[in-house]
């Protein structure tokens, strides 16, 4: 059973070399590969792709560059893909973004299963998309958004990456919901450490993800004791992690946010 990792693009030099620490600190995991993410509207896309070749060329690691089609042409997506055949990326997570602020038309692609088409048109990847087991924050209504991944897969997608969440039913209802639409694709399990509570807070607020009154609670009384909320965090996720296992889930996707130590800490806690 392989599993992966999740790195943004640095912004700065600081950024930079915090990154490439937690790239040294995780290869002894031997990580399957590296997803790198990339801006709504291409914002950051000349630093995905320097983080990419970086990734490949530095640390001999697979980079899995994300591909958010939101705001863009078909020759500028088109281009995309030849530079990453030509540099032998095999795999993409392609995705719609959100529409950056200003910005009132998403462009060629409407939606992440027209990009999802279009790549597998193009030919030569291996196609990851987004699945979000507590419902898009955006979506109209539960099922509208398990039927935009019903379509996703159904253009030519090869796995499903979630995103977090810190209850296990929601990844094992969206499972059996795929599966009784005819969906068996592997549903990769996306995991976010808790290093910082009111990060997560924020970070869940944005994207939809549902903190659970116990752990809101048990986070909420070790104050600003930092160390406390990131023991119990560990403790949490490499819990559920290995529920999920389990339960037959295919293999884990941490986002580490650059930093290395908690999921260091979890993948060992459950001897992967």
């Amino acid at each position: 059973m392989a599993h992966s990792v999740e790195f943004f693009p640095p912004k700065n030099a600081a950024g930079e070399q915090r990154l490439q620490e937690a790239i040294r600190a995780l290869l002894p995991l031997k990580p399957e590969y590296a997803s790198v993410t990339f801006g709504a509207g291409g914002s950051t896309r000349e630093r995905t792709f320097a983080t990419v070749d970086m990734i490949r060329k530095d640390y001999a690691l697979e980079a899995v560059p994300h591909l958010s089609c939101i705001g863009s042409t078909e020759s500028g997506i088109q281009e995309i893909l030849e530079d990453y055949r030509t540099q032998g990326i095999q795999r993409i997570v392609a995705l719609r973004g959100d529409l950056p602020e200003g910005m009132s038309n998403p462009g060629h692609f409407e939606y992440a299963a027209d990009l999802v088409g279009f790549i597998r048109q193009f030919g030569g990847f291996k196609i990851y998309v987004a699945g979000y087991p507590e419902v898009h924050p955006k979506a109209v209504s539960a099922e509208e958004d398990l039927q935009h991944l019903v379509e996703k897969v159904q253009a030519g997608a090869d796995a499903v990456i979630t995103q977090y969440f810190y209850n296990p039913d929601a990844y094992l209802q969206l499972r059996d919901d795929l599966q009784r639409r005819g969906v068996e694709v592997p549903i990769v399990v996306g995991v976010m450490p808790i290093t910082n509570f009111e990060q997560i807070s924020r970070f869940s607020a944005m994207c939809g993800a549902e903190l659970p009154q116990y752990l809101r609670r048990r986070m909420e009384a070790y104050g600003e004791d930092l160390q406390s909320q990131y023991q119990f965090g560990i403790e949490l996720l490499s819990r559920q992690c290995e529920t999920l296992l389990s339960q037959g889930a295919p293999s884990l996707h941490f986002y580490t946010l650059n930093q290395s130590e908690a999921t260091t800490a979890i993948w060992q806690n459950l001897g992967l």
